[in-house]
C-alpha cells in the first residue's frame, strides 16, 4: 500500500490521539488541541477528520460503555495504527529536513 498522505489538520489531529493515546475522544481531542493552538477548533472538523484517518487506516475507534453523565451515549476512542505512527514518522522526518535547510540568516 501507497504511503497515506496526511493534511495539516488531519496531522493535528492523529499527533492529538497519539498523545491522548487509549482517551482519545471528540471532545478530549477538541479540548486539547484548543489549548495547544490557542483558539478554538469546530467539533464538526475533528469528527470529520477522525473518520478520514479511520478510512486511511491510520486511526482505529472503539466504543466506551454507556453512561448516565452522556444520556446513555457511549464515547467512540481513537487510537493510532502502525500505519499511522509511520505517517506521523515521515511527516515529521520531512519538516526536520526541511527546517534544518533554512540558511543561518540573521534578521536583528
Amino acid at each position: 500500500m501507497s504511503e497515506q498522505s496526511l493534511g495539516e489538520f488531519e496531522e493535528l489531529i492523529l499527533l492529538m490521539v497519539a498523545t491522548l493515546h487509549d482517551e482519545a475522544y471528540g471532545v478530549a481531542i477538541l479540548e486539547n488541541l484548543e489549548a495547544k493552538l490557542e483558539k478554538k477548533v469546530n467539533i464538526s472538523a475533528i469528527h470529520v477528520a477522525l473518520k478520514r484517518l479511520e478510512n486511511k487506516g491510520l486511526a482505529v475507534s472503539r466504543y466506551g460503555g454507556i453512561t448516565k453523565e452522556r444520556g446513555g451515549r457511549r464515547k467512540k476512542y481513537y487510537v493510532i495504527t502502525a500505519m499511522g505512527k509511520k505517517a506521523l514518522d515521515s511527516q515529521y522526518a520531512l519538516r526536520t529536513d526541511l527546517y534544518r535547510q533554512i540558511p543561518k540568516i540573521s534578521f536583528n
